[in-house]
């Protein structure tokens, strides 16, 4: 017999692909436009589905879209707890404890106002819906971050809240529903406590032994390499459920904790385990985003009123702040911090989801008012995402937290060479870090007032001490092309691998003692090794920096430099740019070229406007 099918309805299959696409399209897009990626998908969720009518998911993927939120939103939370290593926290650790301990109960209290006098909810639906508040939003606060490049101690604070905050705002919510239960059924108070204090403790301690075990498992060798991402899938997706079972939204604290404990494990394979589960959730984030704003129901929202406005305005202005302020009283942090943070509270994806479950159950207790939670939630979702999208990065460079106006050099060795070139770089005001293990060859680059850090940069210090966020490129320039290699190969996911370059290797003789192409980054500069850089130096060559101009063009450049070695360029904005030593460059005003000049037989050119200093100077 012939499955019935809706008129205009998508295949399933479809709807996925669709979901996919535009999901991971959008950011790419966003990416491309240096636009926020939440913004883009908000609005192509919207486009396809209440405005052109095309996806509707309860239409398409039907019951199975519930769940599959769920899971999504399980495994962002737990990837977010991957993240969260103490040893990262240092000195806003104080904040962190401050804004969960005391913000969340305060945010709990003071959301709880805004939508009892702002938004006109009763005090029970005010209750439950301000406990979901709570929540800042890892969806939202990732891809923020990622794209603001905060200093590194705000930036901690933003990303622990929302991720620890998160469970607890599920639970806060799941403690007021049931104090709503016994006041509006015949169940009783020591039922609705016990069952709430056995889910909690049930979650935690699944979270704890699962995240023990596995780690353990993974150290002592009882999975195989290949098998370790499916294990951590599976027993993710048990340890949600089995939590789940006993008290509905406990599961979410399960896997927060379970996260945690992983990734202060000290693992081997934590790298990797930690990138993948990255990438699973860009994909996640994406397809949730998706699926929540082509769910919007345009009917939904004509049910509020000038109250969602005044509500949406609280939040942000009065709730939120005060939230911050209070908790961080006393607590030592610059007041640039606080007002960042105080002003920085974007909801996502948890927010919607819980809210809409919610206001289902408040709605079958006879609550009046309980209809109008799901829509308060999505227009507090797509204002505060919106807002703090366009302008996160703006406010945080005003309050002067952002890790560097422009995108610096990092780079990874020190020695004559590397030394002239850092100091060239830095005559036009590109932002340089030279780093070596060895203490000593950075001597000449402290001498030249450049900035150094003596240690490697792999090593958990440099995570902690260095704002690499302010580094968009990294040239790995030491004597060792093995260490090189390894420095670009670890750093690249990290940097992107256009943006990780390494100097020339010596060649060997014999092909099998040659480390694979595959290995390391891009070729930097001219085809000389490192040894073969400094010879090139000690022969009177020197970095130079030429501007162009419509009087002088590149090819001008070129005919007059025919000799030099073409390093990169330096944009109009002060962004730099390495180059192939053949590439052409386009002749826009006030752009500069980089290069590595002969010592002879070349003209000097007029608008030369900077000259670093060459090793023996």
């Amino acid at each position: 017999m012939a499955t019935e099918t809706v008129a205009g309805a998508m295949q399933p299959v479809m709807a996925f692909a669709l979901v996919g696409a535009l999901g991971v399209g959008s950011q790419w897009v966003a990416w491309r436009l240096r636009m926020p990626a939440i913004v883009l998908m908000l609005v192509a969720g919207i486009v396809i589905g209440p405005v052109l009518g095309v996806f509707d998911p309860a239409r398409d993927i039907g019951p199975l879209m519930g769940p599959m939120i769920s899971i999504a939103v399980a495994i962002i939370l737990f990837e977010g707890g991957l993240t969260l290593n103490f040893h990262q926290l240092q000195d806003a650790v104080v904040g962190v404890k401050r804004l969960v301990l005391v913000g969340a109960p305060l945010g709990w209290l003071t959301s709880a106002l805004a939508l009892h006098y702002a938004a006109g909810l009763s005090w029970q639906a005010s209750a439950v819906f301000g406990g979901i508040m709570i929540v800042t939003g890892p969806t939202v606060i990732a891809p923020l971050l990622r794209t603001a490049k905060l200093s590194r101690r705000p930036a901690a604070l933003l990303q622990w809240e929302a991720i620890v905050n998160d469970p607890i705002g599920a639970l806060a919510a799941v403690l007021a529903f049931e104090v709503v239960l016994v006041l509006n059924t015949t169940a009783t108070v020591p039922a609705a406590v016990t069952s709430l204090i056995v889910g909690i403790v049930f979650a935690s301690v699944l979270g704890v032994a699962a995240g023990w075990g596995l780690a353990r498992a993974f150290k002592r060798g009882w999975v195989p390499e290949y098998m370790k991402v499916p294990v951590l899938f599976a027993l993710l997706l048990g340890i949600f459920g089995l939590s789940d079972s006993v008290l509905h939204e406990s599961g979410l604290l399960a896997v927060t904790i379970m996260g945690i404990v992983i990734a202060n494990a000290n693992l081997p394979s934590y790298v990797e385990l930690r990138r993948f589960k990255e990438h699973a959730t860009v994909l996640l984030v994406s397809g949730v985003f998706i699926l929540l704003a082509a769910s919007l129901d345009f009917a939904a929202l004509g049910q509020l009123t000038w109250r969602a406005v005044i509500f949406v305005l609280a939040v942000i202005l009065l709730a939120r702040p005060i939230t911050v302020f209070v908790s961080l009283l006393g607590s030592g942090l610059p007041w640039r911090e606080q007002v960042l943070v105080a002003f920085t509270g974007p909801r996502g994806v948890v927010l919607v989801a819980v809210a809409g479950l919610f206001g289902e159950r408040l709605a079958a207790l006879g609550l009046p008012d309980a209809n109008l939670i799901a829509p308060l939630a999505f227009a507090l979702v797509a204002v505060t995402v919106v807002l703090h999208g366009f302008t996160l990065a703006a406010f945080a460079r005003f309050l002067g937290l952002t890790a560097s106006g422009t995108p610096g050099v990092l780079i990874v060795g020190g020695s004559p060479w590397t030394t002239a070139f850092a100091s060239a770089l830095q005559s036009v005001d590109v932002p340089v870090l030279m780093t070596d293990p060895n203490y000593g060859n950075l001597r000449a680059a402290r001498a030249a007032g450049l900035e150094t850090f003596s240690g490697d940069i792999l090593s958990e210090a440099a995570e902690q001490r260095l704002e690499l966020v302010s580094y968009e490129t990294i040239i790995a320039a030491t004597s060792n092309d093995a260490y090189n290699t390894l420095v670009a190969t670890d750093l690249a996911p990290e940097f992107g691998r256009g943006n990780v370059y390494q100097v020339t290797r010596e060649k060997s003789d014999s092909a099998r003692h040659n480390l694979p192409k595959t290995l390391g980054g891009k070729d930097f500069g001219p085809d000389e090794t490192h040894e073969g850089m400094n010879r090139l130096l000690r022969d009177g060559w020197s970095f130079s920096i030429t501007r162009i101009s419509e009087e002088y063009t590149f090819e001008d450049w070129r005919a007059e430099r025919d000799q030099a070695h073409l390093i990169g360029l330096i944009t109009a904005k002060g962004d730099f740019k390495l180059l192939h030593s053949t590439a052409n460059v386009r002749n826009i005003p006030e752009t500069r070229i980089v290069a590595l000049r002969p010592p002879e037989g070349t003209k000097k050119a007029v608008s030369d406007v900077e000259k670093a200093p060459s090793a023996g100077a």
